[in-house]
């Protein structure tokens, strides 16, 4: 019964997103819905689109095994992370009317980094994408009772998305955002307060969870594990900045207010939200303290599902897989659309010139499908990965990769081609070397491909102009030279 309605729900979302589909006419309203939507859905599109499988189940088996500490990343980071976008961002980016945020790069860099900051963008994508089509896995296992395996699940989950952001794009993404939002949020809210009263109160949760330390978020003072925060800290807070997926959100605005505020209410909202799943999980360790011990042993991801599907009424349940469902969908349709997008506009485009626009909205269109087809394979291929890992992997890449050309060509005048090129090198070489030696045990390797991304960009930049300035001042002490 719980699967059938499950399936019902997954098909009216289908259904609403079809509809969307409609508002599709050319490029613009398929990537970035024509520029047409109102400060509300810009805060719940850039809300679901983080608030995914990694919220529901990664941060709540983080916090239960590390506390507040563990959770650095996400959601603290990556909630920062959409503050920062409507600071100091949207209103620069939302006045130059792009497409995708690799045409910024070409116009501030020239086309050589338009396509490596896309693909490094693209690739990045893989990790985020497949983390919610291995949650819809799990969720097609567990309601089935296991005669659904994860990888069907996978299947399923990747072409109930597919259905609508195929054919709608930025609309339909747009709009089912919206609705399943409301249900998230609402579904959410009454399972945390039905847990409270099996817990015995709020308050019992609350008091469990400091007596086992788990409000604790500042790290020993230690340089290890300073250095380990500060990494797990600025991987989404700044890795996420430089994606395509905040900026469509941004560029889909129909004005600047918008474009500017919906990011920063998108970002204290799924901060105060992601501690919904954290009470969830704690309460969990009150209402069924030796099932929940054993789960956190062996998949603190379960812990949650488990709950509901055993110490729930069917109402609960109902509720549970629709909000967790629409937090999956909204994310993977989000950041399905925003790699094909990238790879049509910025890389296809250099071999093959635009015919028409008609024509290029089936590039898209084709770029999306083959592109879920691909992660839903890498899905399949990391089964066993967790799925909190596989998204701060996801940010590692522009984090080192696309982050710091970005600010610098927004912020310093000075910032040069050769200054990107050098950023981005040193940027992953850097984070590789720490990443395969023994070198990242000691210090993160996305902390060092970071810094070293900012001396490239300095170097890079002022490493020219100061041998063109001793060139030209050398000159003219040898002219007044022959002068006197």
């Amino acid at each position: 019964m719980l699967l059938t309605l499950v399936i019902f729900y997954l098909l009216i979302t289908i259904a609403i997103g079809l509809w969307a589909a409609k508002r599709v006419k050319n490029t613009a309203d398929f990537a970035i819905a024509g520029r047409h939507l109102p400060l509300v859905m810009i805060v719940t599109t850039t809300f679901a689109t983080w608030f995914g499988s990694e919220t529901v189940l990664g941060i709540p088996a983080k916090f239960v095994q590390g506390g507040l500490n563990g959770v650095v990343e996400d959601p603290f980071g990556a909630g920062t992370c959409l503050i920062l976008v409507g600071l100091f961002f949207a209103a620069k980016l939302y006045k130059m009317t792009l497409l995708t945020i690799s045409d910024y790069y070409r116009e501030r860099y020239g086309r050589a980094i338009e396509v490596v900051c896309s693909l490094i963008i693209i690739l990045s994508y893989l990790g985020w994408v497949s983390a919610q089509v291995t949650a819809l896995g799990l969720v097609f296992n567990l309601l089935s009772g296991g005669t659904i395996s994860i990888p069907v699940g996978m299947v399923l989950g990747t072409a109930s998305i597919l259905a609508y952001t195929l054919f709608g794009g930025m609309w339909s993404v747009a709009v089912t955002d919206f609705i399943q939002m409301i249900i998230l949020v609402v579904g959410l809210a009454i399972i945390a307060v039905f847990a409270a009263g099996q817990a015995g109160g709020a308050d019992k949760v609350i008091a469990l969870a400091t007596s086992k330390e788990l409000f604790k978020f500042l790290p020993e003072p230690d340089f290890g594990q300073v250095m380990a925060f500060l990494a797990a800290a600025i991987t989404m807070m700044f890795g996420s900045i430089p994606q395509q997926d905040v900026f469509q959100r941004v560029m889909s605005a129909k004005d600047v207010k918008a474009a500017t505020r919906g990011p920063v209410i998108g970002g204290i909202s799924y901060i105060l939200f992601a501690f919904v799943p954290m009470f969830l999980v704690t309460s969990a360790l009150i209402i069924m303290p030796e099932q929940a011990e054993t789960l956190i042993k062996e998949d603190p991801q379960k812990v949650i599902p488990t709950l509901v599907m055993e110490k729930m009424p069917f109402v609960m349940q109902v509720l549970f897989f629709g909000a967790l469902l629409s937090a999956l969908k909204s994310t993977a349709s989000a950041t399905l659309l925003a790699p094909s997008v990238t790879f049509v506009e910025n890389i296809w485009r250099q071999f093959f010139p635009r015919i028409s626009d008609k024509r290029e909205l089936w590039t898209m269109r084709i770029a999306v499908l083959v592109f879920a087809v691909c992660v839903c394979a890498y899905a399949i291929a990391l089964q066993g990965t967790p799925i909190y890992d596989m998204v701060s992997g996801a940010y590692q890449v522009t984090l080192v990769g696309a982050f710091v050309p970005l600010v610098a060509g927004l912020y310093w005048t000075r910032a040069t081609t050769q200054g990107a090129v050098f950023s981005i090198v040193l940027g992953i070489l850097a984070w590789l070397l720490f990443l395969m030696t023994s070198a990242g045990a000691t210090f993160p390797a996305q902390l060092a491909g970071f810094l070293m991304a900012i001396v490239g960009m300095v170097v890079g930049s002022l490493g020219p102009q100061a041998v063109k300035n001793r060139h030209g001042s050398h000159h003219h002490v040898v002219g007044v030279a022959r002068e006197a």
